[in-house]
């Protein structure tokens, strides 16, 4: 267990030393804008595409592994949205938002990082391969129910080419796909070009990590609301366990494929649960709460999840 901490202390440690700085500096959140465009934009895309242009070609093809971890995505989400819809008759708009606590979690920022500090840097292709899928299903939910939950009817057209749009102009995913393609064909970058990259991939973890720090302390709690008390649990253990049940049921991957399945399953709620509560300004201040508290008890999950994950291997 010394050694499971050893390895998650560091990463948490950046959070904190980020969330340190906040509190005691009080820059203004508009600060962040330079770092989050490196991390979002430049840095991470550069290890996506580093670490999976170097993969055998042949382990992206799992396309039962695929469809089972963005099953279990949707089955969270949907069952969040129901308990907030059915049960507490919440509207659709903030039944989207809990669906999204639950089933949207930081696989961009803290993703990428733990999965290849806890299981090397071959974790990196179902991590990017999960978040690819993730992230498309959101994209898609997110204008649909809003649209859906407004008082006007949705231009189909319209949702359509937005969808698309955010779906094939993301970072992430753009890198994925060159990552794919270099790895198709053998591509080995210039040393320059190999370099540059290098520097950047060994820059998203740090940085990725202290920002989330900074915007914790940035964006202080003013309450904390009833819906967290299944909202947490369903995120930070029911999502990992039946990722778990399911994976091992349905495909045959390797163990830091599954590990790093259910270790994506037990992250946070992602910061972009919170913009999109700002962007259609709904549920705000509880979708923050939301990502705080879950990100301060993900501390003790992650380190379970890793700690099994290493017992069982």
């Amino acid at each position: 267990m010394l050694e499971i901490l050893g390895l998650t202390a560091p990463l948490f440690g950046l959070i904190a030393l980020g969330y340190i700085s906040g509190r005691l500096r009080r820059i203004p959140v508009d600060g962040l804008a330079w770092l989050n465009f490196f991390i979002v934009y430049i840095s991470l895309p550069a290890l996506f595409f580093l670490l999976l242009s170097r993969t055998p070609f042949e382990q992206f093809n799992n396309a039962a592994f695929l469809t089972t971890t963005t099953f279990v995505a949707f089955a969270i989400f949907m069952l969040c949205f129901l308990i907030a819809r059915v049960v507490r008759r919440a509207t659709i708009k903030v039944s989207a938002i809990q669906g999204f606590c639950g089933a949207y979690g930081n696989i961009g920022y803290l993703g990428p990082p733990v999965a290849i500090a806890a299981f090397g840097p071959e974790a990196a292709v179902p991590v990017a391969l999960i978040f690819c899928l993730d992230n498309t299903m959101h994209f898609t939910l997110a204008p649909m129910l809003m649209s859906f939950g407004g008082d006007d009817k949705p231009n189909k057209r319209r949702l359509l080419f937005e969808i698309l749009k955010k779906i094939v102009t993301h970072p992430f995913i753009l890198a994925t796909i060159a990552g794919m393609l270099g790895a198709w064909f053998q591509y080995v970058p210039p040393t320059p070009v190999e370099s540059i990259l290098t520097m950047l991939s060994g820059a998203a973890a740090p940085c990725a990590l202290f920002a989330m720090g900074v915007t914790a302390a940035l964006r202080p709690l003013k309450r904390i609301p009833i819906e967290l008390t299944y909202l947490v649990p369903i995120k930070l253990v029911v999502y990992p366990a039946l990722m778990y049940v399911l994976v091992t049921t349905f495909t045959d991957v390797p163990d830091y494929w599954l590990y790093s399945a259910v270790l994506l399953a037990s992250l946070p709620s992602a910061t972009n649960v919170f913009v999109l509560a700002q962007q259609y300004d709904v549920w705000v201040e509880r979708a923050l709460s939301m990502v705080v508290i879950s990100t301060l008890i993900s501390t003790v999950t992650i380190t379970v999840v890793i700690y099994l994950a290493k017992v069982s291997g």
